[in-house]
């Protein structure tokens, strides 16, 4: 979903609907009118009492008195005094303002165009020149789908300011049943728990998981049924608990070798949570340990009542800590009786076959395969949730063929469109193998297609080259990270960063379609893993992991430029990376011819139509000291 906001002196903004953010794009119908640009001043009025807001843009101006200003409570890197130097801009309710706890409803955004004279100096704000629009800000939810995402970005000052940079997300210690509300560590003296750091980064998808839970645990006439590959995040396993005793659970839990206790060393999360439930369990409630022929890779909450399935959870996020709260991963909620019997029929069937066949073995995987469920996809058959077709594995190597090659097929279609776009977060291509995976690791070279897209494992790291219509792919795994100041040094990561598995094709097109889920998108996982793969046709739900993608390929493409400084000394370091920082936003600016300068309905901010508008305002860059705003400006509440 995107609004557009009036046109005023040939410049407008299209505000595109994100889940709990909003990407604002802007445009101008006249190059002429982008000259010795300075930016774009933001202001954000929430709905309700909330006072309205200047955004904040994290750098400022060198010497902000050789700059129109407006004077103190206003800061120096307000976007009234410090305007943003991008085309595109996503806010994050609470980034500045009104905590970690902001009001959701009617955002109303007014952007005006900021201008440098003839001698280089900011003009003053000229609200003859503004355009407002007014959008819907909360929690994704469209008819009885609603989508959640984790925050992803533990690598960034965000995580600093909240929780200093040497608190950990994961405790030393190996056992499950932790009590979460412990102190993880102290942020400028004042003690963090690990309850704080996880509320803030497992966002929205956290949300959805323990809204699920905690309905079904608060209502004694549902069940619950649960498909867990990583299952180590002690608040999820302490209400399954509580179910088990109960007997309102039944649960399937991988036990591949990485989940079982190998000799020597500490016992397994999964193993602890099975001698757990065993001990606790009353009938019906069960728990069944298996994995096909590899993992059973499925994260999945199904909710009955009086035995039939009426809402379903599934998604890339496992349930555990780094799942929930180091990876980059989504979730799907669908309140359908339609769409949750069916991933319930799926749940019988890998019960059946898991217990009665060993695992990992190819008879289990065999066993499920040749089966209707995971022979023949589901189609949505109500007007409830969106078109979507959804695919079960294991497959047989020829439905593997046919789902991958068809996926692949689709990514090239763009490439074959005037305004083809491909846009993704998948979390391995270098170490995967299939027509996905090696398509989307060699798309960044195709100059036909607008692609953007992450991954923990690319073949590479690949930007806009000055003159070329490549593509962008970065690597979510940046290591040796320096980061030149005003920024704050970031913490490495215990564990994957980006763990999504979702494609986006076509968004401005007629059939933009998302493929996400729990696969990864590979003909092993395909072929040996229990999983599901959604394929789903909607322009708004497209849209919202467009700009979750968005946000993350920029935040780590700013990191990735400051992995690996080359400087011998501190000194020096610093400098090259400052040089870097500026050198990045040049980059990026040069991409495209300036004819097409934002996207058209329905379609993501292009690359197309910076290279000049931004080169106009160049006097004023080397006056800022601007390189990726976005790190800070998307990164999650900043």
């Amino acid at each position: 979903m995107f609004v557009p906001s009036p046109i005023v002196n040939s410049f407008s903004v299209k505000a595109y609907v994100g889940d709990e953010k909003t990407l604002l794009a802007f445009n101008f119908q006249s190059a002429s009118k982008a000259k010795n640009l300075a930016g774009f001043t933001i202001f954000c009025q929430p709905p309700g009492q909330v006072p309205g807001y200047f955004l904040e843009n994290f750098l400022q101006f060198e010497d902000p008195s050789k700059h129109s200003q407006v004077p103190a409570p206003e800061k120096p890197n307000s976007t009234v005094n410090a305007p943003i130097q991008k085309y595109r801009w996503t806010h994050y309710p609470g980034t500045a303002h009104q905590g970690v706890s902001p009001v959701f409803g009617d955002y109303t955004y007014k952007v005006t165009p900021r201008y440098f004279d003839s001698s280089g100096a900011m003009q003053a704000l000229d609200s003859s020149l503004s355009t407002s629009v007014t959008v819907p800000v909360g929690s994704f939810n469209k008819g009885a789908l609603t989508l959640g995402f984790t925050r992803g970005y533990m690598q960034s000052s965000a995580y600093v300011h909240h929780f200093g940079k040497d608190t950990p997300v994961v405790p030393d210690t190996k056992d499950l049943e932790f009590d979460t509300t412990t102190q993880a560590g102290t942020n400028n003296g004042q003690p963090v728990t690990f309850a704080q750091i996880y509320n803030w980064m497992g966002e929205t998808a956290r949300e959805q998981v323990f809204a699920v839970l905690n309905k079904v645990l608060n209502d004694q006439t549902l069940t619950l049924k649960v498909f867990a590959y990583d299952l180590a995040e002690p608040d999820v396993a302490k209400i399954l608990l509580t179910l088990a005793e109960q007997g309102r659970a039944r649960v399937i839990l991988d036990n591949a070798d990485l989940h079982v206790t190998q000799s020597g060393k500490p016992k397994t999360p999964e193993d602890q949570f099975t001698t757990l439930f065993n001990q606790q369990k009353k009938a019906p409630s069960d728990i069944v340990r298996g994995s096909f022929a590899r993992y059973s890779h499925d994260k999945i909450f199904i909710v009955l009542r009086g035995g039939s399935a009426i809402e379903v959870l599934t998604g890339s996020t496992n349930f555990s800590l780094t799942g929930l709260y180091v990876n980059a991963n989504h979730v799907l909620v669908f309140e359908d009786a339609n769409v949750a019997g069916h991933y319930d029929q799926v749940f019988e069937k890998s019960w059946q076959v898991l217990s009665s066949n060993e695992s990992p073995s190819a008879a289990a995987a065999n066993a499920f395969s040749s089966t209707t469920l995971a022979t023949v996809p589901y189609d949505s058959q109500t007007a409830f949730v969106p078109k979507m077709q959804i695919t079960f594995s294991p497959h047989t190597k020829p439905d593997v063929n046919k789902i991958l090659d068809d996926i692949s097929n689709r990514i090239m279609q763009e490439t074959h469109s005037a305004k083809g776009n491909v846009i993704f977060a998948v979390m391995q291509l270098a170490r995967s193998s299939g027509a996905v995976v090696d398509t989307l690791g060699k798309l960044h070279a195709t100059q036909s297609v607008y692609s953007y897209g992450i991954s923990d494992a690319p073949t590479g790291i690949f930007l806009y080259a000055p003159g070329k219509a490549t593509g962008v792919q970065v690597t979510g795994r940046p290591s040796n990270v320096i980061l030149p100041p005003p920024f704050d040094q970031v913490p490495s990561l215990p564990g994957h960063e980006i763990h999504d598995k979702f494609v986006i094709c076509g968004l401005n097109g007629n059939d933009p379609i998302v493929y996400c889920g729990s696969s990864n998108l590979a003909g092993g996982g395909e072929a040996q893993n229990g999983d599901n793969l959604l394929a789903i046709h909607d322009a708004d739900v497209a849209t919202a992991f467009a700009v979750e993608a968005l946000g993350l390929v920029d935040h780590y493409a700013f990191l990735d430029r400051m992995a690996h400084p080359k400087a011998k000394t501190k000194k020096a370091g610093a400098a090259a990376a400052k040089k870097n920082a500026g050198a990045g936003v040049k980059k990026a600016a040069k991409k495209k011819p300036a004819k097409k300068k934002v996207p058209n309905k329905k379609e993501t901010p292009k690359k197309r139509g910076t290279k000049k508008k931004v080169k106009k305002g160049r006097a004023g860059r080397k006056k800022l000291e601007m390189e990726r705003g976005k790190h800070l400006g998307t990164s999650r509440k900043y």
